[in-house]
């Protein structure tokens, strides 16, 4: 976190300020070149699921996706934080089963569904993680190593994930720093500027090698035809960014105030923290920034009205105050 970020958001209750949320976001394009954005784009931040097109890579660049009959929705599950729902849970479950494994073979540890209309119970593939672990273990499959040590920080599927998280992003690995996510798999922290390089390139692999290129196109064709599978069916900022834009905006949220967002074929991405992970702030925040940039027509912002109101009322339908998004230039 850092302290010098600048407000991003307040929350009014009448005609005073009633809390505040501090953050930073920055554009890049496929060069690393800071294109836009507000506070010091070089500090460095947890993107946790924000990253996990990267992390999916090499199930595509090791032939495991092709190995294994993993279709464009298996795909797009793997870059999932899911919600749940049978949709979810149900597609896990088949591909495990396709590599020979079961549910106990997934370490993300069970998990109640995010979706609270989920008839999914707590349980290992119900994870939001859980499509991301399949990744892991179809790798460890392609790569003939024992699938009990695939999250193992100095094995072998590790080894494949960090090496694209390096490559996609441009970061030293020296500057790659590593800790245990929510789902017990190795995350990074690396700064916020090579998390958007990262996502430029994923959306507009421009410059890197064949075999890359055609996986990032593959995984971002994924994302746009199941943008259910991303997210889930119902109250999912990034499943609806990738539905009203058609795919256009490769979106993916992280924990605590992290998201990413790459915009197909124009050779920028977006990175954003909001320091309190509080994710109020988020979606207007990167509506305004979008839609400032040219990024997110008026058409395609009247699908998002669920995230883009910024009245606040009661219980009682009483109007008590406003959201305002700061900070967005």
């Amino acid at each position: 976190m850092n302290e010098s970020n600048p407000v991003v958001c307040r929350l009014w209750r009448g005609d005073a300020v009633e809390a505040i949320h501090r953050g930073a976001w920055v554009c890049v394009d496929t060069t690393g070149a800071v294109v836009a954005g507000v506070s010091d784009p070089l500090q460095p931040v947890f993107p946790r699921s924000a990253s996990k097109s990267f992390q999916a890579l090499p199930l595509v660049t090791t032939g495991a996706a092709d190995a294994f009959g993993f279709d464009a929705g298996d795909l797009a599950l793997a870059m999932a934080s899911h919600s749940g729902e049978a949709i979810h849970v149900e597609r896990v479950l088949a591909s495990l089963e396709r590599l020979g494994l079961t549910e106990d073979d997934l370490q993300c540890g069970p998990q109640q569904p995010i979706a609270a209309w989920s008839n999914q119970t707590k349980r290992r593939a119900s994870n939001n993680c859980s499509g991301k672990h399949v990744g892991f273990l179809a790798v460890a499959r392609q790569l003939d190593t024992d699938p009990v040590r695939y999250l193992d920080p100095h094995g072998a599927v590790q080894a494949a994930v960090r090496a694209a998280v390096l490559s996609l992003t441009g970061v030293d690995e020296a500057d790659l720093g590593q800790a245990t996510d929510g789902c017990s798999a190795p995350t990074f922290r690396l700064p916020l500027a090579r998390l958007a390089e990262g996502i430029a390139r994923v959306a507009d692999p421009v410059g890197t090698s064949p075999e890359v290129a055609a996986a990032c196109e593959r995984m971002t064709a994924a994302a746009a035809a199941h943008p259910e599978l991303v997210g889930g069916t119902r109250h999912r900022f990034d499943t609806d960014l990738l539905r009203v834009s058609s795919g256009r905006l490769f979106s993916k949220v992280g924990a605590e105030g992290a998201f990413v967002v790459g915009v197909v074929g124009a050779g920028v991405g977006y990175a954003f923290k909001v320091d309190d992970g509080n994710e109020r702030a988020l979606a207007p925040l990167i509506i305004d920034v979008l839609v400032a940039a040219g990024h997110l027509t008026s058409a395609e912002r009247a699908g998002l009205t669920e995230w883009d109101d910024r009245v606040r009322t009661n219980w009682d339908g009483l109007e008590i105050g406003h959201l305002e998004v700061v900070a967005i230039s």
